[in-house]
This record gives structure tokens, C-alpha cells and sequence, in this order.
């Protein structure tokens, strides 16, 4: 009979495989621990082969042996050389001064517990990779910030400054300017943080500081004050633009005072603050105010007179162009020049140009004849009155008047005082005659009155006198014609006025002679006729009154015994003269000019303790005479 053969089963199979396994894990186990515990025999007290520190490389020394090899090698706390920047300031620093330490023992250490730390498995795969690759470590540093902190804090006070805002003044003619500045501060845990990274690689380097930077609103002010110092180095000089010959300034302003009128103000714009230089517009227009009236004229037309020989004009006075200053624009351009550099600037002024000039000729204007010429007489004048008649006629003298201009004898004439070369003379104020400044002035009013009635003009305004003047009755033999009563005109301006229109198609003429030893005035007007005559009658003197009695006045001013006569007697009445224009034999018009004369009183003035004064039974002819 055969052996019966056993088929082993799979759970046999699998114990047989898992008893081989577990006996080889076991015998490798074994193997490594006995290789293991063998290293570690061998390395007692020795660090691992193939371990460094860094570049060091510490194989089988003893941690103290190992610590003094780290002392010699790694010294770049003490020798490396650390560059720190800010701007073009910097500062050389060995890494210990920043905070950064080395330990060789502690580092030593390190390196032998390589591969001895941990649970066994841990030191088993460390020991094995040792053995296989080695291990590099890196060296390790404390970093004491504390040590960094007080170095770049020692160091900050050369970065660290406050903010200043820029300033600019004046000091008289000299601009004073303080430069802004940049505040800066050092932050010393951003710097920190750089510098310990700069470390960590142990190179040598440069190491820009983090400061923070805070500017002023107004750093620099070098364009403002060399604008400034522009401005006052040279006098301003202002004129007319194209000035004629005759026409006002230039005005200077010297430097010192364009350092009072200069202001420097802080503004704020769209792009920041900032210093504005000028010169002040109210200071400005205070300067111009006072120039002004140098400045501004009317438009003078050219003066001539008609030759009477040659029919042509010739020239007196040359013809003005009119200018008004425009304040405001004149500010505007000053202060606009002056940041354009110049010196020499043109005032913003209207120009208005006369209606005559001196190109015109005769034939230009129409003025071809002598149209009417009237003459005064002034007998018994003294001199102030003479040199009023003068002064005032000489107005007149050369004057033209527009087709269709309505003349003002008071405009023409300005302004009546001692300035413009009268005197006090004898006029009549009210009910009296007294000393005042022109005095005469009616004499040239009365001849131009005449002149314009017997020339046909259109009449405008006229005023007779208060009581009958002597003057105006006069002959060229100093006799009297009462027949000119009622022929005379008063002007006071400038409230009382004379004034004709020019109802023609020409220009009109008008020329003055003072005859000072005849004692006569002398107005003429010249144009082109255009046919007109004049028929005229007077009615005379009507209603007359008697004088009232003398009047006689003490006066403390003068001398005991002295008398002076300061108005005398004259009858009044009344008187209506009539005037009629013609043209080819139609009347254009008719005027009647009614005039009532008061009747005066003599009036004389005595000293105090005169004899027999005032007289009982007056001399009716001499009432001031002294008996």
C-alpha cells in the first residue's frame, strides 16, 4: 500500500512566510542595532563623521575641541564689516556692534547631538544618513536687538532732523531767505529687520537705513526771492505809452520805495503752498491816485490864428492827444511785467484824439473871412484888473468851435484863482462890490457876448450884470454910451455861465487882443459867412432910479483920517434890446434880452476918529470927499 503524502494548506504557507519575515526583521534589526550601538561606541563622546558648521567641518572632535575650531573659524561677528547708508551719509559697523553673537560651544553642541536626538528610530535614520551623505549645519547666532538698537540709535542723531517750513522777509533792500528742510527720522525696528537679514547670510554688504522722510509745505523759496531781489534791484519806471513830446512823466520809483509797496504772502494753489512776491495793489493805486491828475486830459485841439493876408492858419500851440489812466488795468500790467523781468513799463491809458490838429489847414475847416470882431474899452483899470482881462481873454485866443457846438465860456475858461495867474480885483458879490480873485473877467465875457450878437449866433445863456459897470458903456475916447446898456454879461463859474451855438456848417475861429496901453480888448471870430446879418435896436435906458444915499462903513484896518471909496453910485433902470438874424433876406430868428439894472449906492470906507466922518451933507458927486 502506498504512503499517503501530505498537501500543506495556505494558512500553513502564510505562518511558514510570516515566521521568515519576522526572523529577518529581527536579524536586521539586530545587524543595525549591533552597527548602531557599534557607531556610537566607536563616536563616544566625539561628534558624528560629516558633520559641519557651516564650512567646518567638525568629524570626531570632542564638543570642546569642536568649540575651539568655531572660535578660530567663524569670526564674522568680529571681523565682518557692515556699511549702513542713508542718502550720502553712511557708517561702518562690525555685525557684534548690531546685535549679532556667535557661540562656538553652543554650536559645538549642536553638532553632537546630530544624530543623537530623538526616540531611536529618529537616531537610527539620522546616524544612517550621516554615514551615507554627512550633514551640514548652519551656524547658529543669537541676535540681541537690544545691542542693534542702541548702535543705530547712537547713529541717528546724524539722520534724524525736524521739518522746517521754508520763510522769506524783507530786511530794507535785503531779501532774507531761511531754506526749508526735509524732516527726517530714523525707524530703528525696519532698520532692524534689514540689517538682520543683511547678517543671516554672514557677507559683508551695504545696508540702506529706513528713515522717514516728511517735507514742508514750502521747501524752497530760491525762485520767489531771486524775483524778489529783481524787483528792487533798479528803479520801476512807468510812462504813457508812445508818449509825445508833451506829454506827462515818466514816474520812477526808486527800490526804496518798491520795499514798502513789495508784500510776500503765503498762498495755497492746486500744486501746494507757496510764496507770492508783488508789490501790494492798494499801495499801487494809492502811487497812481497821485499821479492821475497829471495823467488825465481832455483832448486839446491844436490853437491857431487866420492869417489875414495869406488866408492860412498858423500854428500857436500844438494839438494834445486826451489820455485816461485805467487804474485797475494798470495794476493788472505792472504786476504781470514785473514777473516778465522788466523795468520799464507802460501804463494801460485810453487815448481820445483832438478834432484838430496841426495838419489842418484853413481850406480843411472852412475858415475863410472874418465873420465878426468886437472891441471893449477899460479906462480907469488898475493893473489887477488889467492882468485878469489878460489872463482871461489869452483863453479864448486861437480857440476853435464846432459845427453845431453849444461853447461854454466857463468851461473853457477853467478854473479862476491865483494859481492859474489872476489876481484880486474889484467884483460885484451879491449886493456889494468887493476885492476878489478875477475881478475883470467880465470885460472879456461882455466883448465875447457882443461878438457872438452882432456875428448872428444862437444865444444859449447870458446874465447881466447886478447894476450898470462903467466899463461896458465906454468909448475908444474913454466917454460913456449909455447906448451899450444892456449889452453886457456876467461870468461866475462856475455857476454862472455864457454860452453861444456855432449854427453853421464851418468851423469857427475865435481870436483875443489885449491892448493893455489902449486899454482895450479886441475879439474876433473867423469862418465862412453863410450870408447872415443882424438888425438890432435898443429901447435905452427906461425907469430910472436914483442912487440910494452913500453908505459909509468904519473899518479898524485902516488909518484914522483915511478914506477909500470901494463902490460908487449909479442910476438903475431898465432896458430891452432886440436882435433880429436874416439870411437872403428871411429872419431866422429874433431875440429879446430884457435887463433891469439895480440902482448902487457910493460906498466908503473910513478909519476910526477920521474927522467930520461920515459927513453930514455928502458931496453928490464926491461922497467920499474929505472936508
Amino acid at each position: 500500500m502506498e504512503s499517503m503524502k501530505f498537501k500543506p494548506s495556505v494558512s500553513d504557507i502564510l505562518i511558514k512566510i510570516g515566521a521568515a519575515l519576522a526572523g529577518g526583521i529581527l536579524l536586521f534589526v539586530l545587524v543595525i542595532g549591533l552597527a548602531t550601538t557599534g557607531f556610537r561606541a566607536i563616536y563616544s563622546g566625539r561628534i558624528f563623521p560629516n558633520i559641519q558648521i557651516g564650512w567646518v567641518n567638525l568629524s570626531g572632535q570632542a564638543p570642546i575641541a569642536a568649540a575651539d575650531l568655531l572660535r578660530r573659524e567663524i569670526q564674522y561677528p568680529e571681523q565682518g564689516e557692515i556699511i549702513l547708508q542713508y542718502d550720502d551719509l553712511n557708517w561702518t559697523a562690525k555685525p557684534a556692534e548690531l546685535g549679532m553673537f556667535f557661540s562656538p560651544q553652543y554650536n559645538a553642541e549642536i553638532a553632537f547631538n546630530a544624530g543623537r536626538d530623538g526616540n531611536i528610530a529618529r537616531r537610527i535614520a539620522a546616524q544612517i544618513q550621516i554615514l551615507r551623505h554627512g550633514m551640514i549645519l548652519a551656524p547658529q547666532f543669537v541676535m540681541d536687538e537690544k545691542t542693534g538698537s542702541e548702535f543705530l540709535t547712537g547713529i541717528a542723531g546724524d539722520v534724524n532732523q525736524p521739518v522746517m517750513e521754508a520763510s522769506l522777509e524783507l530786511d530794507g533792500l535785503e531779501v532774507v531767505v531761511q531754506p526749508g528742510q526735509i524732516g527726517r527720522e530714523m525707524d530703528i525696528q525696519a532698520s532692524l529687520e534689514v540689517v538682520s537679514l543683511q547678517l543671516q547670510s554672514m557677507q559683508d554688504g551695504s545696508i540702506p537705513l529706513i528713515v522717514t522722510e516728511t517735507y514742508p509745505a514750502i521747501l524752497d523759496v530760491t525762485a520767489q526771492a531771486e524775483f524778489a531781489r529783481q524787483i528792487l534791484s533798479q528803479p520801476l519806471l512807468l510812462r504813457i505809452p508812445d508818449a509825445a513830446e508833451n506829454d506827462p512823466g515818466p514816474w520812477s520809483i526808486q527800490p526804496d520805495k518798491l520795499v514798502q509797496m513789495m508784500i510776500i504772502e503765503r498762498v495755497t494753489t492746486d500744486d501746494g503752498d507757496e510764496y507770492r512776491i508783488a508789490l501790494d495793489s492798494e499801495a499801487l493805486r494809492e502811487y497812481l491816485v497821485g499821479r492821475e491828475y497829471t495823467i488825465n486830459r481832455n483832448p486839446k485841439n491844436a490853437r491857431m490864428y487866420f492869417d489875414d493876408e495869406t488866408k492860412e492858419l498858423v500854428l500857436i500851440e500844438e494839438d494834445e492827444t486826451g489820455l485816461m489812466l485805467d487804474m485797475n488795468q494798470s495794476i493788472i500790467d505792472i504786476q504781470a511785467q514785473l514777473l516778465e523781468g522788466k523795468h520799464e513799463i507802460d501804463l494801460a491809458v485810453e487815448k481820445t484824439f483832438p478834432d484838430i490838429t496841426s495838419e489842418h489847414t484853413a481850406e480843411d475847416l472852412g475858415i475863410t473871412e472874418l465873420i465878426s470882431s468886437q472891441t471893449s474899452y477899460f479906462y480907469g483899470s488898475d493893473s489887477a484888473r488889467i492882468n485878469n482881462i489878460s489872463t482871461a481873454a489869452a483863453k479864448f485866443h486861437g480857440v476853435f468851435v464846432a459845427p453845431g457846438e453849444t461853447f461854454s465860456m466857463a468851461e473853457q475858461m477853467g478854473d479862476v484863482n491865483l494859481d492859474e495867474g489872476y489876481a484880486e480885483a474889484w467884483i460885484i458879490l451879491g449886493d456889494r462890490t468887493i476885492k476878489g480873485v478875477g475881478g475883470g473877467v467880465c470885460q472879456v465875457s461882455t466883448t465875447l457876448f457882443r461878438t457872438v450878437f452882432y456875428g448872428g449866433y444862437q444865444i444859449v445863456e447870458r446874465h447881466p450884470h447886478a447894476y450898470r459897470v462903467g466899463y461896458y458903456e465906454q468909448r475908444s475916447d474913454g466917454s460913456h454910451n449909455t447906448s451899450l446898456a444892456g449889452l453886457d454879461a456876467t461870468v461866475y463859474v462856475p455857476v454862472v455861465d455864457f454860452k453861444f451855438t456855432n449854427d453853421t456848417d464851418h468851423w469857427l475861429l475865435m481870436e483875443t487882443y489885449v491892448y493893455e496901453g489902449y486899454r482895450q480888448l479886441l475879439w474876433r471870430f473867423y469862418s465862412t459867412s453863410d450870408g447872415r446879418t443882424v438888425d438890432w435896436n435898443t429901447t435905452g435906458l427906461k425907469n430910472k432910479k436914483d442912487p440910494p444915499d452913500p453908505i459909509y462903513e468904519e473899518k479898524p484896518d485902516l488909518a484914522k483920517g483915511e478914506i477909500k471909496q470901494v463902490d460908487w453910485a449909479v442910476e438903475g433902470g431898465t432896458v430891452t434890446i432886440t436882435r433880429d438874424v436874416y439870411r437872403d433876406g428871411q429872419k431866422l430868428w429874433q431875440d429879446i434880452f430884457k435887463t433891469k439894472y439895480q440902482p448902487w449906492a457910493a460906498v466908503c470906507q473910513y478909519g476910526p476918529g477920521t474927522k467930520n466922518f461920515p459927513p453930514e451933507n455928502p458931496d453928490p458927486d464926491d461922497p467920499c470927499k474929505k472936508k
